[in-house]
């Protein structure tokens, strides 16, 4: 699985966020620490979902979604909160920081 494909393209979706953390030298600690997460979130899904019967590619792609799901709610969304406003690079760090403890 390349998580961290999944994860380069959900922050490039996101352009502001995506062009502050290149312009501060951000993108790969973000992206490694991102993917390292969507992996456990995605294996923890797969055990959730694990129930006799079940196919196993069903069970891991839908543990996918789920995870992708989670981490997409977490991010910064495509535009920034007022027309008038940039996103700050700080904030937007914070906000997913302050998430990622909690996967």
């Amino acid at each position: 699985m390349q998580y961290k494909t999944i994860v380069l393209e959900l922050l490039r979706e996101r352009t502001e966020l995506y062009e502050q953390l290149r312009l501060s030298h951000r993108v790969l600690p973000t992206l490694e620490t991102l993917a390292t997460e969507l992996k456990a979130s995605h294996e923890t899904w797969r055990q959730q979902l694990a129930k006799p019967g079940n196919a196993p590619n069903q069970i891991a792609s839908a543990a996918l979604e789920l995870a992708l799901k989670k981490l997409e709610d977490r991010l910064p969304t495509v535009s920034p909160p007022t027309e008038g406003e940039p996103l700050s690079l700080d904030k937007a760090m914070a906000f997913i920081q302050s998430h990622t403890s909690s996967a």
